[in-house]
């Protein structure tokens, strides 16, 4: 049994950045409003790659207001999203419109929800110290132009903030968090550097793997994820070790995408849950670069209970023998990740006990 809902217009290609104004009040359009705040990171790259001027020239070809809104690093934090909550507030925006990564989509579907509702980020945090109130209000319309291929965040309801009081790193939801359009535009992925593109590629395939293998998992989600899982095998080291290859960026593009369906249709699995609770102490630690150092001794776990479903994933990735773990080191070693070690962010063996009772408290669902 299973429910499908996707309430995100998704514009899938090359230069479908160019079609954003088709989609801002017209008719058939995704989302109305008269004035938007701009989301992206506070780092440089969105401004020296053209990206945001692209943006801003769509945003006047559909005679819209805008506010840039520059402070979102990795990691979001709940401080800049209830910042950002106020920002848009005070300027009267009606939507948001995210440009970036994982990250910025993330923020700004809390800055959404904080714009609606106001109040305190953690009222609104069903896991760990949250305060497990259902947002009254949706937040506003979200629409996320993503500019790596990881999160998927583009085409699901989650967002995941980081509570530095409290070292929680854990999902946000409620209503309207779901974007109203994504673009998902491979001409945006290009300035990505190579060690980043695998991170992200290795995200998008923990998040279809890790929903292939959960308890929640259906056929209509099997049939995203195995294709996402597919697309990755096919293409993520050649798109990591040429960044030119356009064929490569989108199928990792691709894969990033229906792996977001697989998020909403399934679930990640405890692997996510235990690298939140390893970049919540240690910020710096890049999310996919967490996931791959878990990962051999994570997925050794289901070798004999799972033995099935890691063949399906290990033939996905063009392993005939269907060897998973095998797999995965090849497809590490490919893409020059191999060689990650936790002790490298500072992350010590005594740190296990800390680490599993954060991850337990903030995302124990994952684990069950």
């Amino acid at each position: 049994m299973f429910t499908f809902w996707m309430p995100t217009t998704a514009l899938f290609g090359a230069g479908k950045l160019n079609e954003l104004h088709t989609q801002i009040n017209t008719p058939m359009g995704a989302v109305h409003g008269k004035k938007a705040l701009v989301v992206i990171s506070n780092g440089k790259s969105t401004r020296a790659n053209g990206y945001l001027d692209r943006l801003e020239n769509e945003m006047k070809q559909a005679n819209v207001e805008y506010v840039v809104f520059d402070k979102v690093a990795a990691n979001p934090t709940k401080p800049v999203v209830e910042e950002g909550g106020r920002f848009a507030r005070e300027n009267g925006c009606d939507f948001i419109v995210a440009l970036g990564g994982g990250s910025v989509m993330d923020a700004s579907k809390a800055i959404g929800l904080m714009a609606a509702n106001g109040g305190d980020l953690w009222d609104y945090v069903m896991f760990g110290t949250g305060k497990k109130q259902w947002p009254q209000k949706p937040g506003l319309p979200i629409v996320a132009i993503t500019t790596t291929a990881g999160t998927g965040s583009e085409t699901d309801g989650g967002a995941v903030i980081t509570n530095p009081e409290t070292n929680e790193k854990t999902g946000v939801f409620g209503p309207g968090t779901y974007p109203v359009l994504a673009i998902v535009d491979p001409e945006l992925m290009t300035s990505v550097p190579p060690k980043f593109k695998a991170y992200q590629g290795f995200d998008a395939f923990f998040h279809a793997a890790e929903g292939y293998l959960a308890k929640t998992a259906s056929p209509m989600s099997d049939m995203f994820a195995l294709q996402a899982i597919t697309l990755i095998g096919k293409s993520l080291a050649t798109a990591v070790k040429d960044g030119g290859n356009a064929d490569a960026r989108a199928d990792v593009a691709l894969a990033n995408t229906l792996a977001g369906f697989v998020e909403t249709l399934s679930s990640c699995s405890g692997e996510h849950a235990i690298e939140h609770a390893l970049s919540a102490f240690h910020p710096d630690l890049p999310h996919g670069a967490g996931l791959i150092m878990l990962s051999k001794a994570y997925w050794s776990r289901f070798k004999d209970t799972s033995a099935d479903r890691l063949q399906a994933i290990a033939h996905a990735l063009g392993r005939a023998d269907g060897d998973f773990l095998a797999a995965l080191a090849e497809l590490q070693q490919a893409c020059g990740v191999d060689k990650l070690r936790l002790s490298d962010y500072g992350i010590k063996p005594e740190d296990a006990g800390e680490l599993a009772d954060n991850a337990a408290s903030t995302m124990g669902a994952l684990f069950r």
